[in-house]
């Protein structure tokens, strides 16, 4: 069945349009704002759900010239990962309306989520490079005004920042990957495209491209580094924990079921297209790498969200790892694991915020013994842990599970040191088990004496985490009934080859049975002597080692702040003279050295061929510039220059431009007077010339003509060479369309009407500036 472009492009659009209207919704609805979210979060999945079923790839035109459009491929992995965003949106969007009550700049925090949600569609749809790095950035901007949704705290800010430099850093990576890709993909496809789906279509020609050329593995490297950073991987996942000083809400729908997922999205995505030894050896090593660090900080963490948090890294790494493999199993975890981990940890993550609000404390040496005053916030537990934890027969079970039967068949078909993929993911999965024991004794554990309870959470605050358990609950009892519905879908669009998906608790021993039996059994053996494996990571962790990369995050920003610093004493020193020196050169510099990085081929326009009237103008234009250089007096420089102007605007009448001609008498004229003004304020007479200040001046000086003058033969055309098609297109359409003569009028007011609209509302704003400016300079005014 084909895809329905306005049916997809109203599940992406609908939330975009109801951020635009959050403000004025909360100020008529107040808290009930978050239940409008969760029916705009509804109606998305409930159109997303139509396409079950549906394959294929629909656009409309965007910008034809560039071959950029909308975009849209449906297919089994984007349904997957649009029905988890909006799914599980619904119920955040639910929790946040008590969750939130009477929070401050509540109507920009649900536009914001709101934004977010549709962003996320974006990604999971979009087959258009553009779109796609569009939707991409958007999400790392949602993330920084979500997670500093507390303006006034340090460590929100210090957070949002933090996420900010990682992610959105990583997204320039993408998009130089993106546009490497888009050429190599030229050559087999007859052009630069930015047509992913056209990409994937014809993957062989297209990877066999990217290796003809070497950029394979500089692409693959780019988009991982983007990947990664976005998924919270080793060595970039440090922010993730950081990022929990967002609100609960908010954790539990970017930082666990949406945001973080999209690197790992993006890696099911290309996977079909970099399949090979490199992508197992770069993406198996690094998820699994992710997936011990992440499980062996979340044991150690003392804050029941920073715990979370790491475990929501690990089971990102086991994600990469398991789409990483080149075992078919490989995407049948990755995509089963995909909506088990998004369901059980938002579930997780909204029982965090109930045990804060109920009890008053983040810290789990001082919680226990709550499944008494909170029975049913238990059995939510229950089930988000023990699933967490792997644990037959609940749903995080069947697809770890399929992780270790893939990491198994690539140990036993590779032999020697694939072996440690096996070993390192029973290891990370028994210290999982550990930390989901330690989230669990919450409530089951021995309760504090100093242990206070507020009294039983809302139903408003229950219902949404008991929906996302109960559905987490409903796979582990039925997990095929998940597979046919949504998972095979998924895992079949990234894979290279169609297996069917069949999971079941095993009934005889084999490799990954085994595998599970292991894990079992030291996560058990291994909780009661946790508190020593803490002090083992603590020592680590405080020695200050080398290795620990949210201290050289510190340093590199502490590092760029004093640069900055430094940088700025020099720059902006308060002298005109030293600003015109670094904007004048910067940018004759970038031009000059941009002319012969591009290899430009200069125009040899110079000829004898001038008329007689035109040389003399220039002459004398020629002559006065040389007269400025030895000119007595400040007004005498002032008027040789005025001459220079007066004998341009002459030039431009020869050349049968009277507008540009007037144009150029008005600007002289007038810039004569403000000269002369200005002169009459200042001294005759400042001091000596320093003869490093004249080099330095004729430096730039030169600088500047030379570049202004390559430009000019760059971009001018010889007399015999024809007019591009854009010249043609304005000299034959500006009187027919703009009913003008004058080409150069008729594009600065019709066909570039807003450009100058624009530029005059900028000159009448720098008009008023200046008159405040000059009104208030007598009040004493110091700021």
């Amino acid at each position: 069945m084909a895809p329905d472009f306005s049916v997809v492009a109203a599940a992406v659009a609908l939330p975009f349009l109801a951020a635009l209207t959050a403000p004025l919704l909360y100020r008529a609805l107040g808290d009930r704002t978050g239940y409008v979210g969760a029916l705009v979060a509804a109606t998305s999945f409930a159109l997303v759900s139509t396409q079950l079923g549906s394959t294929g790839t629909v656009a409309v035109p965007w910008i034809p010239s560039l071959g950029v459009a909308v975009r849209f491929t449906v297919d089994g992995w984007a349904l997957l990962f649009a029905l988890l965003a909006s799914g599980v949106g619904v119920a955040v969007f639910a929790y946040s309306a008590t969750y939130m009550h009477d929070g401050e700049n509540l109507g920009r925090y649900y536009g914001v989520l709101l934004a977010f949600m549709g962003s996320i569609l974006g990604v999971a749809f979009a087959a258009d490079m553009v779109v796609l790095f569009l939707c991409w950035e958007l999400t790392s901007v949602c993330s920084f005004l979500l997670i500093g949704h507390e303006t006034t705290a340090d460590d929100s800010r210090y957070a949002a920042r933090m996420a900010m430099v990682v992610t959105v850093g990583s997204g320039l990576c993408l998009l130089v990957g993106l546009l490497l890709l888009a050429v190599v993909a030229g050559g087999p496809l007859g052009g630069t495209t930015f047509d992913l789906a056209a990409i994937f279509e014809n993957g062989e020609a297209v990877r066999a491209a990217l290796r003809e050329s070497g950029l394979f593995l500089p692409v693959l490297g780019l988009l991982a580094i983007a990947a990664g950073a976005k998924s919270a991987q080793v060595p970039l996942h440090f922010w993730l924990p950081n990022a929990m000083v967002a609100p609960t809400p908010v954790s539990a729908f970017l930082h666990s079921a949406t945001m973080v997922k999209v690197g790992v999205y993006f890696v099911g995505r290309v996977r079909p297209l970099f399949l090979g030894a490199e992508w197992t050896a770069l993406f198996a090593t690094l998820g699994l790498a992710t997936m011990l660090v992440g499980a062996t900080l979340a044991v150690v963490a003392s804050d029941s969200k920073e715990l979370l948090a790491y475990s929501t890294a690990s089971h990102l790494g086991l994600l990469v790892a398991a789409f990483g493999f080149g075992s078919y199993y490989g995407p049948q975890a990755g995509s089963f694991h995909l909506l088990n981990h998004g369901l059980f940890k938002a579930a997780l993550f909204l029982v965090a915020g109930i045990v804060v609000h109920e009890a008053g404390t983040r810290d789990l040496n001082r919680l226990g013994g709550l499944w008494r005053e909170l029975p049913v916030t238990a059995a939510i537990t229950v089930v988000g842990t023990l699933s967490m934890a792997g644990l037959p027969p609940f749903n995080g079970f069947y697809s770890k599970e399929l992780l270790f039967k893939a990491a198994y068949e690539t140990a036993v078909d590779g032999g020697g040191l694939a072996w440690v993929y096996p070993a390192v993911a029973v290891l990370a999965s028994a210290l999982t088990v550990v930390y989901s024991l330690r989230f669990l004794w919450i409530f089951v554990g021995d309760r504090p004496s100093e242990l206070e309870v507020a009294g039983r959470p809302s139903l408003g605050l229950l219902a949404p985490a008991g929906a996302l358990a109960l559905v987490a609950a409903a796979i582990g009892l039925v997990p095929q009934a998940a597979i046919d519905v949504a998972v095979q879908a998924a895992a079949d669009a990234t894979a290279t080859e169609v297996h069917e998906v069949h999971v079941a608790i095993p009934t005889h021993l084999s490799g990954p049975a085994a595998m599970s039996l292991t894990t079992f059994a030291l996560g058990f053996a291994a909780f009661p002597v946790r508190d020593r494996l803490q002090t083992v990571v603590d020592r680590v962790i405080s020695s200050g080692t080398p290795l620990w990369p949210n201290r050289w995050y510190d340093r590199l920003v502490d590092g760029a702040t004093t640069t900055s610093i430094r940088l700025d004493a020099v720059v902006h020193g308060g002298a005109l003279r030293t600003y015109v020196l670094w904007a004048l050169g910067s940018a004759s510099t970038l031009s000059l050295v941009g002319f012969v990085a591009a290899d430009v081929a200069v125009r040899p326009t110079l000829g004898l061929g001038v008329p007689l009237a035109v040389a003399l103008v220039l002459a004398v234009a020629l002559v006065a510039a040389g007269a400025i250089l030895t000119a007595p007096s400040h007004v005498a420089g002032v008027l040789t220059l005025s001459i220079l102007g007066f004998m341009i605007a002459i030039f431009y009448v020869l050349a049968s431009a009277p507008d540009l001609a007037l144009t150029q008498l008005i600007v002289e004229t007038l810039v004569l007077l403000i000269f002369l003004l200005v002169l009459d304020r200042i001294p005759a007479f400042y001091s000596d010339l320093d003869a490093r200040v004249a080099v330095t001046d004729a430096a730039i000086s030169l600088a500047v003509g030379a570049a202004a003058f390559v430009s000019v033969l760059v971009a001018g055309r010889g007399a015999n060479e024809a007019p591009t098609a854009t010249a043609e297109y304005y000299v034959s359409q500006a009187v027919p369309q703009a009913g003008g003569t004058n080409v150069v009028n008729v594009i600065l007011v019709d066909y570039r009407g807003f450009d100058t609209l624009g530029e005059s509302f900028v000159i009448a704003i720098a008009a008023i500036a200046v008159m405040v400016l000059l009104t208030m300079r007598n009040r004493g005014e110091t700021e």
